[in-house]
């Protein structure tokens, strides 16, 4: 997919920051179904990690257009780019917020 700039405030919920998760680089790309709906996301593991990763994103007007989650198991030191794709009328414009939960 096309790789898109990424400008939108990092929101990490206390549970994932408790659970020793960083994240890193985030990229917008595009499904073959559907344009800019992957929010390609680089996440750090500080400790061992099993759980549901939910991800929102909202517009500048903090009105939430998409949400998704994925599944994820991994072992502390572990680094590693996680695909959450959303809906495919889900155009996400990488300004306003994005909230892992």
């Amino acid at each position: 997919g096309i790789e898109k700039s990424f400008a939108s405030e990092i929101v990490i919920s206390d549970n994932l920051k408790n659970s020793g998760l960083e994240i890193g680089k985030i990229q917008i790309n595009s499904s073959q179904n559907a344009t800019e709906n992957i929010l390609t996301t680089y996440i750090i593991f500080n400790k061992d990690f099993e759980g549901q990763i939910f991800v929102k994103i909202f517009d500048a007007d903090h009105k939430e257009y998409g949400r998704t989650s994925q599944v994820v198991k991994t072992t502390s030191g572990e680094a590693k780019y996680i695909d959450f794709t959303f809906d495919d009328r889900t155009n996400i414009d990488g300004r306003g917020t994005v909230s892992f939960e």
